[in-house]
């Protein structure tokens, strides 16, 4: 399984997530998670019919509020309810380069 979605991920421009479920969901966020961690530079966007999605959009701007996940990698999640809108989003889409968790301060 791992073997087959690093293939599609080295063949993809772009990566998009339909509503779905479990499997979607584990995709849609493993491909999120090599992009934080550097594996790849390529937009990742929620077709967010019918609102679909907002239950997991909230959940990440959650994360960010207590601190589990950095502002700036929230922003590599592009999201759009029509497909039009996510391929103009995928059109001027700016790769980030984010610092990692490594070094983060703690007090002894």
């Amino acid at each position: 399984m791992h073997e087959r979605k690093t293939k599609m991920a080295d063949l993809a421009d772009a990566f998009i997530a339909l509503p779905g479920g479990y499997g979607t969901l584990e995709e849609f966020c493993k491909i999120l998670t090599w992009a934080q961690l550097g594996l790849h530079q390529k937009p990742c966007g929620l077709l967010n019919v019918e609102r679909y999605f907002d239950p997991l959009l909230r959940l990440f701007d959650h994360a960010v509020k207590e601190e589990f996940l950095k502002s700036a990698l929230r922003s590599l999640v592009l999201e759009a309810s029509d497909p039009e809108s996510l391929l103009d989003l995928f059109a001027t889409y700016q790769p980030l380069i984010v610092d990692k968790w490594i070094g983060r301060e703690v007090n002894p």
